[in-house]
């Protein structure tokens, strides 16, 4: 009964305004006010910025089209289509984000280190969409926090490169610059830059879209099939029995509150609040995609809820930082070991000079052997400056090597050390431990080594590794690291371990 009650309490929360699985309250929690100073909407100006004014800065990363015309064209198009996503929309992540800055919440952004023209289908969407829903109802019940649910869908496509160029067999071409730029065949023809790229991107994120909308609100994140979201390759597994063992105590709890009168049909537990985010590093697509609100006359760019700047990009004073200080999407920061106190403390002056609490996510990505010697001096200075940001983890980017055979990857157990890491430091300096960024897929793919049980060796790689760019978690890694950072967070707030309280795999 004891435990009963306890998921069923967990249940309840999201029905009080958790809103893990479900729309949330449309204000800010009363407590940001110490924080925002902001204007009116219709009233706020950003000094001497404009769509294009990017063009007039320094810019890296930069895309060199042969054909000026034929860009330009492409341009018109897109500036044409309709948006993606819609400002209501961005608001609504913005306040959730606010509410996960001051302590309520954490967001969860997963999905693909970079989409491509050839693997897209609705199988793929679906099953990296379904893990995590599966990710969330674990950190949901484990860390009793609602989960903000990003997928790094629907747009990332583009990715930034060390070099413009690769050769091999003394042959050099173009590098591959992901496929809304050019084409991963080693032929001049495949790696020349093509606009028209764009357009079939935008058409399949349009169609990436209005799937997980469909998903999202049309039956199938329904907290009542939570047995349906186990993947077909986890049901024999650890991580994906732990997770059926779960959904039987949520599955008590709404047969209990059902029993007492309490509606389980509700939007709050039939439907779920997704959203979407890509690397803004595109420019010509991004500014293409961005529109004036007619209700406020703030501008947004309408190919993402949220967009990022990386390391190689977030430089004050170049195109990709001039671009996003004048967007009213919440916007993410990559912030390595590279980064000083001072650094970051400029992004956060020039980036939200109202303090508006939503606005920045700072993205750390330092490496397991490096996350507790240089994070500590950042945050530090972050808390002490009084300026409002929402920390998030990335522990993939910093742990990637090359093994002897070639293969690009990363170690789960490096992964965790580095996540683990990221709660300590938050923990000692008394800074929420606000959401983790990973590169992941709900395919069965062999990219990333290790795992608790089932762990992929370096001689397995070869099996199922199809990525193409870095290397991902798949289902089980993904499963079994949110249920890492389920205890974690019960760690942090005193409670026991879920293992404790008997959530044990099922035969």
């Amino acid at each position: 009964v004891g435990r009963m009650q306890r998921a069923a309490a967990a249940v309840l929360a999201v029905l009080c305004g958790a809103g893990a699985f479900g729309p949330v309250a449309k204000s800010v929690p009363r407590s940001v006010s110490r924080w925002a100073t902001v204007d009116p909407p219709s009233e706020r100006v950003v000094s001497q910025w404009s769509p294009q004014s990017w063009r007039q800065f320094e810019i890296h990363q930069a895309i060199e089209y042969p054909d000026e015309a034929e860009l330009e064209s492409v341009e018109r198009q897109l500036s044409q289509c309709a948006p993606l996503v819609f400002a209501g929309e961005v608001r609504t992540l913005q306040e959730q984000l606010a509410k996960a800055t001051l302590g309520d919440g954490f967001v969860l952004m997963g999905g693909d280190c970079a989409e491509s023209f050839e693997e897209f289908s609705v199988n793929n969407v679906r099953d990296t969409f379904r893990v995590i829903l599966q990710m969330a109802l674990t950190m949901t019940y484990g860390g009793g926090q609602p989960i903000v649910k990003i997928g790094r869908m629907a747009g990332q496509f583009a990715k930034p490169r060390s070099s413009t160029t690769e050769t091999i067999d003394g042959v050099t071409l173009p590098a591959y610059r992901g496929d809304n730029v050019n084409g991963e065949a080693f032929t001049p023809e495949a790696r020349t830059p093509d606009p028209k790229r764009m357009l079939e991107a935008y058409h399949q994120c349009a169609q990436t879209l209005n799937i997980l909308r469909a998903f999202a609100v049309g039956g199938y994140a329904d907290i009542s099939r939570l047995h349906a979201w186990n993947l077909d390759f986890m049901e024999r597994t650890t991580e994906g029995s732990m997770y059926r063992s779960l959904a039987w105590k949520i599955d008590e709890s709404l047969r209990f509150m059902r029993a007492i009168g309490i509606d389980t049909t509700i939007p709050a537990l039939a439907q779920t609040n997704f959203y979407t985010a890509h690397e803004c590093l595109l420019l010509n697509y991004e500014q293409a995609m961005t529109r004036q609100d007619s209700t406020t006359g703030r501008w947004y760019d309408c190919s993402a809820h949220l967009l990022w700047v990386g390391e190689r990009t977030r430089q004050p004073g170049c195109a990709h930082f001039e671009f996003v200080r004048g967007i009213s999407n919440p916007l993410g920061v990559k912030i390595s070991d590279k980064a000083t106190p001072d650094d970051v403390l400029e992004i956060l002056e020039t980036l939200n000079p109202q303090n508006t609490p939503g606005r920045i996510t700072l993205v750390t990505r330092m490496g397991a052997d490096k996350i507790r010697e240089a994070l500590p001096p950042i945050m530090r200075a972050v808390r002490d400056s009084g300026r409002p940001a929402l920390w998030v983890s990335d522990p993939v980017h910093g742990n990637t090597y090359k093994t002897e055979s070639g293969y690009k990857t990363r170690n789960y157990d490096a992964i965790r050390e580095e996540l683990t890491g990221f709660f300590d430091v938050c923990a000692q300096l008394g800074c929420h431990a606000g959401g983790v960024h990973l590169e992941m897929t709900g395919q069965d793919v062999t990219e990333c080594v290790g795992g608790d049980v089932g762990e992929v060796t370096v001689d397995d790689l070869n099996q199922r590794y199809v990525t193409h760019c870095d290397p991902r978690l798949n289902g089980r890694q993904a499963l079994s690291l949110a249920f890492e950072m389920a205890e974690l967070m019960r760690e942090r707030q005193g409670l026991p371990r879920m293992s404790a309280d008997n959530l044990t795999p099922l035969p």
